[in-house]
């Protein structure tokens, strides 16, 4: 069975292609590089069939899901913040990539379609945890982007019959996470900057919380969907099940590296989300998902991976 990688070549796209081989899945990467990186394909380049292309073009999407038996789309532009500060490539990246990406899956006779959705499509209501019934609130364009390919999804699975899963991702991370973008995530920032002796910054009071979620968990909720039988035209979170402030963050991690700072406060961004905490027990009934990796454990791991990578940058 060959499995089509969208977005292949980033953080979470080049974890699920280690996770198909493993599993004895070939593997096809379609990315534009635009985000992406080869060298986080390094290990299994040799692996792999790589293909350059832009989804936004439908040719070009029609190329890369060609011959393919099942698609996980992860390609995106995956900011809040860089959604707000270019909404119209942010849409063209988002929404325009994933419809002509299910077009070219539905004509192929792809048998099975898992998109990468976001919590963020829930936005600011106060329920916690976010149940996949509530109704969703998104307050960016990056949400806005990831809730209109959950419609997409959807559709497509209710008018042409295309099997599509749509896993809601709540703010993962791990290895490979790049930290330098402005638009960084969270956790590589505060990893690298405290192992370089240097204060985080945190936006807002730092009260603000997330369902932090190791990579690895995403990557088994991924192959799980990409096995079953059932949960076709349903969307489910993707998560730990839990919450834990920036603040506890902040001194986690503090902990692990044996840091002694304070962070930098600064104002909150626009677009951000108060609270995020996901319930599981949709994707645990449809899926059988549980968490493999623990918020700690995989801190642990991370840290692990980037002290490694900073030790090894130095001359």
């Amino acid at each position: 069975m060959r499995v089509l990688v969208t977005g292949g070549a980033g953080f979470i796209g080049s974890h699920l292609v280690e996770g198909l081989l493993r599993k004895g899945y070939e593997v096809t990467v379609a990315d534009d590089l635009s985000t992406g990186n080869l060298s986080n394909l390094e290990a299994v380049r040799d692996q792999i069939e790589f293909l350059q292309v832009d989804l936004a073009d439908l040719e070009q999407a029609r190329v890369a899901v060609r011959g393919v038996d099942a698609v996980l789309h992860e390609a995106a532009i995956p900011s809040v913040p860089r959604s707000v500060a270019d909404p119209i490539g942010s849409n063209r990246a988002n929404i325009d990539g994933t419809l002509n990406t299910l077009v070219a899956a539905r004509d192929e006779g792809v048998k099975r379609f898992v998109y990468a959705a976001s919590s963020s499509a829930y936005g600011q209501g106060p329920e916690l945890p976010k149940v996949e019934s509530l109704p969703p609130d998104p307050i960016s364009p990056y949400a806005i982007g990831k809730l209109t390919g959950e419609f997409y999804c959807q559709a497509f699975y209710r008018l042409y019959g295309l099997p599509t899963i749509c896993l809601r991702y709540f703010n993962v991370f791990g290895p490979r996470q790049d930290p330098n973008s402005e638009y960084a995530a969270v956790i590589p920032k505060f990893i690298t900057r405290l192992l370089k002796g240097e204060r985080p910054v945190i936006y807002g009071d730092g009260e603000q919380s997330r369902d932090f979620t190791y990579v690895d968990n995403v990557v088994h909720a991924n192959l799980l969907a990409l096995e079953t039988g059932r949960g076709f035209g349903e969307m489910m979170n993707a998560a730990c099940g839990e919450r834990f402030t920036l603040n506890e963050l902040f001194r986690k991690l503090c902990e692990i590296i044996g840091a002694d700072c304070e962070p930098v406060y600064e104002d909150e961004r626009p677009g951000d989300v108060k609270h995020s905490h996901a319930d599981i027990s949709k994707a645990r009934s449809l899926l059988g998902y549980e968490p493999l990796v623990s918020f700690e454990e995989g801190l642990r791991r991370t840290v692990a991976y980037f002290r490694s990578a900073m030790e090894a940058a130095r001359p």
